[in-house]
């Protein structure tokens, strides 16, 4: 009993210390981050002890101030300037802000706000999304305004409108397509992501929209990919692709078509998802001829793949993506609902999912990963994007999830951080302004108490799981502080405030988690 008060004491006082904390404190005429381990996001390893200060949102000096076990000479140490901040990070790692380059801002089926989604994100360091399509551009715009002006709590956006979207009439010529492509570029846009359609519309969109400066993503979707894969795509003048779809078709070398079974239905998710799962086996062997060449192709026209591995994780593993430990505090009950196995939402393809189909993914991520890990070895851009708010997986959460599956693939941790981080400016064009720390840059950055280099865990909301000397079992990790624009914001704080949306939500309803077939 006595154990059981001292216990409800400790949590009520750790709740009253979160409390007490603000969600955010700045911007700063001056910002020093003092005694951090800096993991660049260029590749280069770690180095520490720095101090990092910052004026007015740009970088103006890192300073290296001693050695790992020795005192710091503090004489040596950039001064502290009137009016200024000091943020102590002695013993904690510093990266570059995190850009996630597939997030969708929530969405009206999920029942997910911005609020919500925005607070997830920046709780795990994501200080920058490119979202590819989504309620609108108007609204997304909006939202970019205000995350500009630092009105919200919110990462960076990048609106990239789905082609045709808002077009009064569907395009069918090469003229209307140039048009929607400059109206696109004059409402404030910064690139376009595509589905697919008629090849000389593809072609017509995408030489405008290279012609206006601006850039581009697509999901080579089945509907067009047979007329229009990859190759087509990146010689035309794509920038980047997303997940994996138009990549194996580019890579046939004995069809032309994805076996599709006779009775296939693209309306029936588990057909469009069960035969996915079998189609980069159709495609050409790892390091054959033409595997190589449409690879060094690729590579010579600078183009950005962007994998996405989370996004399709439960089709490999159904039960560890709907278990989750995150489920239970953080997925909204609205959000659990839209996972569900049905034959309406998007990705929620489980019909009757199992075994045969799960072998087959594993089958399936096993060539994608030798594809996109040799693409990065031979110099090629690949990135992270989570794609959020589908099949399981949450927001900031599963980004976190995809760094981790990079790391599978065979990207050293290094490389992770730099596909994070690095790799994602670059292919917005943005190198100059965010992506790593460098006198200059903006302010964006994150803030670990553990080397996340040893443990890419210490990055969920959850943190990772340790014993320590004394047999006792702990949490370490979870992102401290996000920093975005000089801004410092409490992670753990942000984190809090979800858990209080999603809590509030299940009372108003009356919800409690359950598993699919519970009653």
């Amino acid at each position: 009993m006595k154990k059981a008060i001292l216990f409800l004491c400790f949590l009520f006082c750790c709740l009253l210390s979160l409390m007490a904390q603000p969600r955010q404190e700045g911007p700063f005429s001056q910002l020093i981050i003092r005694g951090v381990t800096l993991i660049n996001g260029n590749g280069a390893p770690p180095i520490g002890p720095v101090d990092i200060t910052v004026e007015e949102n740009r970088i103006t000096d890192i300073s290296v101030v001693g050695y790992p076990g020795v005192p710091i000479d503090n004489a040596k140490r950039p001064k502290l300037k009137s009016g200024g901040k000091e943020l102590d990070a002695s013993g904690m790692y510093l990266l570059p802000g995190f850009i996630d380059m597939h997030g969708h801002i929530g969405g009206v089926a999920q029942g997910a706000n911005w609020d919500y989604v925005f607070k997830l994100w920046m709780a795990h360091g994501i200080t920058t999304v490119r979202e590819p399509s989504g309620r609108g551009i108007d609204w997304t715009l909006d939202l970019k305004k205000k995350s500009a002006a630092n009105e919200i709590i919110a990462p960076r956006v990048l609106a990239y409108t789905g082609f045709g979207q808002g077009s009064d009439q569907p395009i069918s010529t090469e003229a209307q397509a140039r048009e929607w492509v400059q109206k696109n570029a004059k409402k404030g846009a910064d690139g376009i992501k595509f589905f697919g359609a008629e090849p000389n519309i593809m072609t017509a969109a995408l030489d405008e929209n290279k012609k206006l400066g601006l850039r581009s993503a697509m999901h080579h979707a089945q509907l067009s990919v047979a007329k229009w894969n990859v190759l087509h795509s990146a010689r035309a003048g794509l920038t980047s692709m997303e997940h994996w779809y138009g990549l194996p078709e580019a890579l046939f070398d004995d069809r032309t078509v994805q076996h599709y079974p006779l009775n296939y239905n693209y309306n029936n998710e588990q057909h469009r998802f069960g035969e996915a799962g079998k189609l980069w086996k159709q495609a050409a062997k790892p390091y054959s001829e033409h595997w190589n060449a449409v690879m060094e192709e690729l590579i010579a026209l600078d183009f950005t793949i962007d994998p996405t591995f989370n996004i399709y994780e439960a089709s490999r593993d159904l039960h560890r993506a709907r278990r989750a430990e995150w489920h239970e505090d953080y997925t909204l009950p609205s959000l659990w609902r839209f996972y569900q196995p049905s034959k309406i939402s998007h990705g929620s393809y489980w019909h009757y999912w199992g075994t045969e189909e799960e072998v087959a993914w594993k089958e399936n991520y096993q060539l994608w990963m030798t594809f996109v890990n040799e693409y990065k070895n031979r110099g090629g851009r690949v990135t992270a994007g989570s794609d959020s708010g589908f099949i399981f997986q949450l927001y900031g959460f599963a980004y976190i999830r995809e760094l981790e599956l990079l790391r599978e693939a065979g990207f050293h941790p290094l490389e992770v951080i730099q596909s994070a981080t690095l790799n994602g400016a670059e292919a917005l064009g943005m190198d100059a302004e965010i992506g790593s720390v460098a006198v200059g840059k903006l302010a964006d950055f994150v803030i670990v108490e553990e080397n996340p280099l040893q443990n890419l865990k210490v990055l969920y909301g959850t943190g990772a799981i340790k014993l320590t000397e004394d047999n006792e079992v702990v949490r370490v990790g979870g992102v401290k502080y996000t920093i975005k624009d000089g801004i410092i914001y409490n992670a753990k704080q942000l984190l809090a405030d979800v858990k209080k949306m999603v809590n509030d939500a299940k009372a108003k309803e009356g919800f409690e988690l359950k598993q699919p077939g519970e009653e």
